[in-house]
């Protein structure tokens, strides 16, 4: 039995679907039955931060693939029940990880990393670059002034479809024995900058320091510790953090990773502007939670 959290996200619940097509054994975990996955899937209601809720959850399952927002606490609580349960093997669906980034999820995503590693179950990690469904919240603040504000520069961005991670989560648990200890670094096809991103939606891209980001972010009601995050990985990207490529996707799932214009033709409609003024911060209420895995 493979279980799959976080199973109501774009990456969980593409996963399970991936898996249920398969007619592999899946069980989906969520916190809101209403919201369960259709088909031939199990479904566990749970909490991440109720350990018995997890518990009931891994009953005869062997494969975890452990997606969510990364919050530490809870993302080891997961683990530490795979553990009780005899869980053969975890595979974690995480970003580029490290204990001394200044960007506070990158340290938790690490700190969930080597919890995992010595904790005793066979692993898989799978470091995705940005997701492309991320642009998605920039689509309020593109209808309303015909453009978006962004500290990232003209910095590179290894952009992919979260399908296709999926793709290559559902492929690595349907048959995980071969990709014990493994890290894949999950991409799209090409290097793309948010100049780019602005030229596939006809909209206007406006840089500003990642000060002003963070400043702009906070009088828009996004908490302190939040904005303090995104605009740090937002000024990593302009440095070139993110200007990374790799095969994995493929190798992985024999096609190669969705495009960026791909991506943009099939969510066009939901950029199509009601305006065409200038962007400025009142735009970053739009939502922006920054553009790192999940």
């Amino acid at each position: 039995m493979i279980l799959v959290t976080g199973a109501t996200g774009n990456v969980g619940s593409e996963a399970v679907r991936l898996l249920a097509d398969q007619r592999l054994p899946v069980r989906a975990l969520v916190r809101d039955p209403a919201r369960a996955p259709h088909g031939p899937v199990g479904i566990a209601v749970g909490d991440f931060d109720r350990p018995e809720t997890l518990d009931a959850a891994m009953r005869d399952v062997d494969t975890v693939l452990l997606v969510s927002p990364a919050v530490p606490a809870q993302e080891i609580a997961v683990i530490d029940s795979a553990v009780r349960a005899g869980v053969a093997h975890v595979v974690k669906v995480t970003s580029k990880a490290s204990a001394d980034s200044p960007v506070d999820r990158r340290r938790g995503q690490a700190r969930i990393e080597a919890h995992l590693l010595g904790s005793g179950p066979a692993w898989t990690l799978l470091r995705s670059n940005a997701y492309m469904q991320n642009l998605l919240a920039l689509a309020p603040m593109i209808r309303e002034t015909g453009g978006f504000v962004m500290s990232a520069g003209d910095g590179q961005v290894g952009m992919i479809d979260a399908r296709d991670v999926a793709a290559a989560a559902a492929a690595i648990v349907a048959a995980p024995a071969a990709h014990a200890g493994n890290t894949y670094w999950l991409t799209g096809p090409e290097l793309v900058t948010y100049a780019d991103v602005a030229e596939e939606l006809t909209a206007e891209y406006r840089r500003i320091s990642p000060g002003e980001h963070r400043e702009a972010m906070i009088r828009a009601g996004v908490p302190e510790p939040v904005a303090n995050s995104n605009a740090q990985a937002f000024g990593l990207i302009a440095e070139g953090d993110a200007a990374w490529l790799s095969p994995d996707v493929e190798s992985l799932t024999g096609r190669p990773p969705r495009t960026l214009r791909s991506f943009v033709a099939e969510h066009v409609a939901a950029f199509q502007t009601s305006s065409r003024t200038s962007p400025d911060s009142r735009a970053i209420s739009s939502g922006q939670t920054g553009f790192e895995n999940r």
